[in-house]
């Protein structure tokens, strides 16, 4: 008996591990007596009979499983192995963790706006993160017929409808077309629970889904950049005054010599005019405030001529002697 254990014994495991793989089913025509399973950390260990679920093992580790996995078995706990004959059973390996994945809207979405007849289009990115959580379902959709299943075959499921649900929510959200980043955690929110229905039959569920950025066409971008960029500066004659000083600055404000030397002077001509202009607001401003400045005060004008004593209000000389008044 010991000398042809090793021969028929197997081990059950799950060699090639992959952290791409979803799931990995172990088949063969039967397994034998002395048989060893293998769990490995982030692994769980599905017995199957006849496509039904006869137990379910989380716990790492090696196990024999004739003493320690078939008395666990829900039909098979009787199973009693012959010195030829093995248990006809399959062992699906389930991958435990949680799956990220990076996506990409495949086209431009061209999202209603009353500016842009045929609509503005746009594209975006981020991640999305999905689990199994459902062994009966994954089994009777997934498992029951395929060998194994990959992070690409749930990816592609999920960008099938993705641009979609993009334009559905963003529409639904009746959000500002150019603050669309401000107001991604609301739209993301939405299609998270779009996309969970997606795959919710197949035993999996979508933990998370998060958009890094929206992507305007390059002119869109560069109005979208001017307008920030002038509302920050308010003023714009400093803003061009600011331009021409950092183009002149970096060379950047070229076409020979003499096209420079113009566009300084035409900017100090302008700086000079407006630095009179400063000067002439402030000296009228001055004099609006001090009325009494400027020209000399009549009240220093005599009001009686001091050579006859001729009353002479206003007048320059005295109208009896014609005195020259002071």
């Amino acid at each position: 008996m010991g000398l042809f254990s090793k021969e028929f014994s197997n081990v059950v495991e799950w060699e090639e591990f992959r952290e791409d793989m979803i799931f990995y089913k172990w088949h063969n025509s039967e397994i034998k007596r002395g048989s060893k399973l293998i769990i490995r950390p982030g692994q769980d260990a599905v017995f199957m009979f006849n496509g039904k679920i006869e137990g379910i093992f989380k716990d790492e580790g090696n196990y024999d499983i004739e003493s320690d996995i078939v008395p666990f078995l829900s039909t098979l706990k009787g199973f009693k192995f012959g010195f030829n004959s093995g248990m006809r059973a399959e062992v699906l390996f389930i991958n435990t963790k949680e799956f990220t994945v990076k996506w990409g809207t495949k086209n431009a979405i061209n999202i209603p706006t009353p500016q842009l007849p045929g609509g503005m289009p746009i594209r975006s990115n981020g991640t999305f993160t999905f689990k199994v959580n459902d062994y009966i379902k994954l089994i009777d959709k997934i498992a029951g017929v395929k060998d194994s299943y990959l992070v690409d075959d749930v990816k592609l499921r999920i960008t099938a409808v993705l641009d979609q649900l993009l334009m559905k929510w963003i529409v639904k959200e009746g959000k500002d077309m150019f603050n669309l980043q401000a107001n991604s955690f609301d739209i993301a929110k939405g299609i998270k629970t779009d996309l969970d229905m997606q795959i919710f039959d197949t035993g999996m569920t979508v933990t998370g889904f998060n958009i890094m950025s929206f992507n305007y066409p390059e002119e869109i971008q560069e109005m979208i950049n001017k307008n920030a960029s002038h509302s920050m500066i308010g003023d714009m004659n400093r803003y061009q005054q600011a331009s021409m000083v950092d183009g002149i600055s970096s060379g950047k404000v070229r076409g020979g010599g003499v096209a420079s030397d113009m566009a300084g002077m035409m900017m100090g001509m302008n700086m000079a005019n407006q630095m009179m202009q400063n000067m002439n607001n402030n000296t009228v401003n001055q004099n609006s405030s001090n009325p009494n400045s400027g020209t000399p005060s009549s009240a220093a004008k005599p009001n009686f001529c001091p050579n006859c004593g001729q009353k002479t209000g206003e007048a320059n000389f005295c109208p009896n002697c014609g005195q020259k008044l002071v």
